[in-house]
């Protein structure tokens, strides 16, 4: 009897250490605990607040923005790559420049006219203290002290507010872009005077514009409101850009996502599905290696051996960054990508070769299987006929393959549905839906507004 009691006695006092914790064994970790760990071991943040600008510097810039004055034949503006209405992209593989016709993904090739070699990025953010560089190669990048290293290089003039609006400076320069070619006419059959400069003659290309710009009594009233200290005189494209910038930053920011409200301590924000799918974004599946910090980009390079479409930069490939860097090892590798609402932003890479999110997924997680595998059915027909798949190329970019892209990682179906539950947890609902209201119903030349 006395040994009976004794076990009871035993028994009972487990049993009420369990209760109390009081045996050391923790409580299972849950799946917020889990995810929370996993996002501060990542160093993972709130976006930065966004600089603020004036309500006449950020009018003044939607209205550049969507103005085809700015295109040297006057047929093209920021926003023909650019547009609200296909989340801040252009719906297309490689963007249509000087020539085509149409808007957004319908936007057709003009006659001898040749694809951009790269896709137009969307504009999510890009006015953050995050982004310091611009660019699939970073041509434009923050130099930390106040200038910018671009392809302009001591052209580039003094003012600029930031990468974002040193980037607005390069596109007007563009033959293929917005500026035109020699010889070209403009939409009224007028010679197109910005196309005769000298492609590397920046700061004539630009006081060029800026001609054309303040010649519009319109745009004299909305330069002076926008920047009240600056003489008439003294009034130059940089200005241009700022605004342009200033209207990017503020016209294409959604940071109402699901995963916004997460970091700022909402566990409701996401769902199970997400949650896992962000452990695996940010654990085993690797993503996190590159698709790092608040914008989720590292803004470095890196060459995922991507199916190679259009014209090329270079010899009819495209080098990427290495076209910056001038280093042979930077072969084929390009800017990583941000990925805010990036379920909007397809095609997808930096020559838009998937037009799936799932499959350009894939790719990123074994880039060599993929490439060799690749089905190009889902491309418009005149893109797929610039597929170059040689095996000599193929063979050229892995041989500067990036360290992280030349170790496959194997996930199941289900884990991919659970990554991609996470990448549209990335989505702020609005960014859908009130885009095309940054749409202007005019702007101050009279010419359209597609």
């Amino acid at each position: 009897m006395q040994r009976i009691g004794l076990i009871l006695t035993m028994t009972a006092l487990v049993l009420l250490g369990a209760a109390c914790g009081g045996s050391g064994n923790k409580p299972e970790p849950t799946l917020d605990d889990k995810l929370r760990e996993a996002l501060t071991l990542n160093g993972v943040d709130e976006l930065a607040p966004l600089p603020q600008h004036s309500a006449e510097k950020v009018e003044l810039g939607q209205a550049l923005f969507f103005d085809k004055l700015l295109g040297g034949n006057r047929d093209m503006s920021c926003s023909t790559c650019h547009d609200p209405r296909e989340a801040g992209s252009d719906g297309l593989s490689l963007s249509i420049g000087v020539g085509g016709s149409g808007i957004g993904h319908e936007r057709q090739l003009g006659a001898g006219k040749d694809f951009i070699p790269r896709n137009a990025p969307e504009l999510f953010e890009r006015g953050g203290v995050e982004f310091t560089s611009m660019f699939w190669d970073s041509r434009v990048v923050d130099d930390g002290n106040g200038g910018f290293r671009s392809p302009a290089m001591d052209q580039l003039p003094d003012g600029l507010d930031n990468a974002l609006a040193a980037q607005a400076m390069f596109p007007v320069t563009s033959d293929a872009e917005m500026r035109g070619m020699p010889g070209d006419l403009d939409v009224f059959g007028d010679p197109n005077e910005i196309a005769m400069l000298d492609p590397q003659d920046f700061t004539g290309i630009w006081d060029a514009l800026m001609e054309r710009v303040m010649a519009v009594p319109e745009y004299q009233q909305m330069f002076q409101a926008a920047f009240p200290g600056v003489a008439m005189q003294d009034f130059g494209f940089e200005h241009a850009a700022n605004a342009i910038a200033a209207f990017e930053s503020e016209g294409f920011s959604f940071r109402n996502t699901p995963f916004d409200n997460y970091l700022a301590g909402d566990d409701s924000a996401l769902s199970d599905s997400q949650k896992n799918g962000a452990l695996l974004f940010y654990g085993s599946a690797g993503c996190a290696r590159c698709h790092s910090g608040p914008a989720l980009t590292d803004l470095q390079h890196h060459n995922f051996m991507v199916p190679a479409l259009g014209p090329g930069k270079q010899d009819g490939i495209d080098p990427g960054f290495q076209l910056t860097s001038k280093q042979p090892f930077d072969r084929f590798s390009f800017r990583t990508p941000p990925l805010r609402n990036v379920e909007l932003s397809g095609p997808w890479m930096h020559d838009g070769a998937y037009t799936n999110l799932r499959s350009a997924v894939r790719h990123m997680l074994d880039c060599q299987t993929s490439v060799q595998s690749f089905d190009a059915t889902a491309l418009k027909p005149d893109v797929r006929a610039t597929l170059n798949m040689d095996q000599a190329l193929i063979t050229d970019m892995l041989a500067t393959i990036d360290p992280i892209a030349a170790q496959p990682m194997s996930v199941t179906e289900q884990q991919l549905d659970e990554i991609l539950a996470f990448l549209g947890a990335l989505t702020d609902p609005a960014a859908a839906t009130q885009m095309p209201a940054l749409l202007p119903d005019s702007v101050p030349s009279g010419l359209p507004v597609d």
